[in-house]
């Protein structure tokens, strides 16, 4: 399929569903705002007239599911293609239009505006992700006219909003309890006077995990979550309303997680099972945030906002990387890649052989701080003429972010199932390096509407030094006697045009824009660049709403990263994979199966992607994290096809709601035609079942099933071997609001 046929897909869809009533023209014809600089759009009726694509995921919807896994509620949006590897969530690989999807690096993610990411320019690598369960509402953007939020262009941006502050006041206690000794206690309490506000929320969330380590009862995770908002303003009726709010934000995590996956013979035999190599891993962390936002309101139509922010993450995720045979040492990767080949690897890591002489497990604490702080501020002003609309936005920001890495290795052996640690690292002896970087970014952005047709363009601007510091192994006290440094400076311009036409229930939406992504701080490195394109319609008919929209990004230069989380070392060193074309067509489908029914509505939503990508050129990968690739072979990570149903029974007194997601299968390695078994990841088809009965005003009772046909499937290859899904979980739970 090319970029021509995806083109004349959208302008087919326009023209057999361009019949129109008068009734269905509010769907597509809406009122213009000045929204909070902490959202993109801010609604559903925001996220359809935009001149780009974009989708928001409403405070209604994520109460549907009560998910804890953010990949869960992603899934439902055209254009999201993501991949699992724990089961629940806790680093997602998240993928818009066919970006790179590990560690979610390759888009820009924002939590109320703010870029959160542990060092969005320096190490984007989303080791740490904002809990899904405590956020209000989720913003997704794609597509042209999305340059007020970058770094990451390309793809596009997601934005979390946390718990806002109540306008009455609330509170709210939701807990649950259920398979696999899983718990949850979600509290909040909050409310709005006059002159001030307050909200304050906690989350713990915990499970012993559904996989089995011999010995060890306990494969799970604990996370607490804590966040506090407090709010000062002016009298509603002042001449120029002001506001400020201070946020605060802290989460720690314990997480029995693991790089090691298991072989496909293993996988076949027991897809739920851990090696006895596994039995030290473990991640822990803590993330901290403040952030205060003071908003000067001149009029209903001028206002600044302007933003401090401050993040700290701190992580140590200790686990077993390589494997020493006989003095020999290979990567985990490797050796369940090919157990053949490394028998003797293979067999001490499954705990079935005991260690002999220079036999070790090496386990790397992947200690790592990042830090990340900066301030920007948002002009939005707007005027209307007589059959016009006009609005001007103008940002400023600036950033700094870093991440120091301070790790060892240690080596274990194996006796009788059992590691047993035998030489302990010193820290700094395996990696003792600082990375940041120094970013001004700005932004303008003009909307003009007269009649039906919108326009917005726009144009931002990057300038960033990133650099290391890299003090050697053999300098742990960092006095500078063997350090090496590198630097590599980007600035650049990135312009974008979006438009939209609307007739009576119908809009014609589309555009054009750079994108872009940083590169890393190797010198003279080239950042990732491409020129996208989409177009698209918006509908409202015969009882159908929704949106059939065709892209086509064409990459000049798309950069691959080589990091552990894919099978390769770990150095967050870049290189150039070169041309890439990727392309594909959203599909989404809203309707009513209930229009005439008084106590009751069925609604039924279906989303789907298709995505096609090719490499232009051919080249070899770095440490094989690609593999070799040929020009015409296929990005890996990637699925052609993936497509979400939901259907609600929704009354008064109750709800039923089921989800069932397809994700295609995709391949592993770069390649074309049929996937080798070795580098595949087969599809599945996957349905959630979530209900909620209300005993009164202020109490119901929710109950969750999570793969309710208890199917068993792979969801990736990476870090190292096979990993399972989620199986069949069952969770009742209670909620309180007054």
């Amino acid at each position: 399929m090319n970029g021509r046929f995806i083109l004349f897909f959208s302008l087919l869809s326009i023209s057999v569903l361009s019949q129109q009533t008068p009734q269905q023209l509010d769907s597509i014809r809406l009122n213009e705002v000045v929204i909070s600089a902490k959202k993109i759009f801010g609604s559903k009726f925001e996220a359809r007239n935009r001149t780009g694509s974009s989708y928001y995921i409403s405070p209604q919807e994520i109460k549907k599911f009560n998910y804890t896994d953010v990949n869960r509620t992603l899934r439902s949006v055209p254009g999201v293609n993501v991949y699992e590897e724990d089961g629940f969530g806790l680093r997602p690989n998240i993928s818009l239009r066919g970006t790179s999807p590990e560690r979610s690096a390759k888009i820009t993610l924002m939590e109320d505006g703010v870029l959160i990411a542990p060092a969005p320019y320096s190490a984007p690598s989303a080791y740490y992700f904002p809990t899904i369960a405590r956020m209000q509402a989720v913003e997704i953007l794609k597509g042209s006219s999305q340059i007020q939020y970058g770094p990451y262009t390309t793809g596009g941006a997601i934005n979390m909003l946390s718990t806002e502050v109540p306008d009455t006041f609330s509170a709210v206690l939701n807990s649950s309890y259920g398979s696999f000794q899983s718990g949850r206690v979600h509290a909040l309490l909050g409310d709005s006077k006059k002159n001030f506000g307050y909200a304050i929320e906690y989350l713990n969330y915990n499970s012993n995990g559904f996989k089995e380590l011999e010995g060890f009862d306990n494969t799970g995770f604990d996370k607490n979550d804590l966040m506090a908002k407090f709010r000062v303003n002016t009298n509603p009726e002042a001449e120029i309303g002001q506001a400020f709010e201070v946020k605060f934000q802290y989460s720690d995590e314990t997480s029995n997680e693991t790089y090691l996956g298991l072989t496909q013979e293993d996988f076949d035999i027991d897809p739920f099972a851990r090696y006895a190599g596994s039995q030290r891993d473990q991640m822990n962390n803590e993330h901290l945030q403040f952030m205060g936002t003071h908003t000067l309101k001149f009029s209903d139509y001028f206002r600044i906002t302007t933003t401090g922010y401050y993040n700290k993450f701190e992580r140590n995720w200790y686990k077993v990387d390589f494997i020493t045979v006989n003095g020999q040492r290979e990567g985990i990767s490797n050796v369940l890649g090919d157990p053949v080949a490394f028998d003797g690897y293979y067999d001490l890591v499954r705990g079935a052989v005991n260690s002999d002489g220079d036999d070790f497990l090496n386990a790397r604490a992947n200690n790592r701080e990042y830090y990340a702080a900066g301030v920007q501020t948002k002009l939005d002003y707007h005027w209307t003429g007589e059959k016009t609309f006009h609005d001007i936005e103008i940002g400023f920001r600036y950033h700094y972010d870093e991440e120091d890495r301070f790790q060892w290795i240690d080596d274990y052996s194996m006796n009788n199932g059992t590691m047993v640690l035998v030489n302990a690292g010193i820290p700094g002896t395996n990696a003792n390096r600082i990375s940041n970087a120094r970013a001004f970014a700005a932004y303008a952005q003009y909307k003009i509407k007269y009649n039906d047709l919108t326009l917005t363009p726009g144009l931002r601007y990057e300038n960033m030094t990133l650099m290391r510091k890299n003090y050697g192994t053999n300098d742990v006290d960092r006095t500078g006697i063997d350090l090496s440094e590198r630097e590599n400076k980007v600035d650049v311009f990135i312009p974008g045009m979006g438009f939209n036409y609307n007739f009576d229930n119908i809009s014609v939406f589309g555009g054009v824009h750079k994108g872009f992504s940083p590169p890393s701080n190797q010198p003279d490195e080239d950042p990732e660049q491409s020129v996208n394109y989409e177009l698209g319609s918006r509908f409202s008919y015969a009882g159908f709403t929704g949106e059939v929209v065709g892209f086509y990004n064409d990459y000049s230069n798309l950069l691959g990263s080589d990091l552990a989380a894919t099978g390769g070392t770990g150095s967050l060193d870049q290189f150039n994979a070169g041309e890439v074309k990727v392309q594909g067509i959203e599909v989404l489908l809203n309707y009513n199966l209930l229009p005439n029914a008084e106590n009751f509505i069925l609604p039924v939503t279906f989303g789907y992607t298709f995505t096609d990508t090719e490499f232009l050129n051919s080249f070899g990968s770095e440490n094989d994290i690609w593999g070799e690739v040929n020009a015409g072979d296929e990005l890996p990570y990637i699925a052609k096809h993936q497509f979400n149903t939901t259907i609600s029974l929704e009354h008064s007194k109750y709800e039923i709601n089921l989800s069932a997601r397809y994700n295609g299968e995709f391949r592993t390695q770069a390649g074309s035609g049929n996937i080798p078994a070795d580098e595949r990841v087969d599809s599945n088809f996957i349905f959630d079942l979530a209900g909620k009965y209300r005993l009164g005003k202020n109490i119901a009772i929710t109950a969750n099933v999570i793969n309710l046909f208890d199917e068993t499937y792979a969801v990736a290859r990476v870090p190292a071997g096979l990993r399972p899904g989620h199986p069949f979980g069952i969770y009742a739970g209670l909620e309180l609001r007054y």
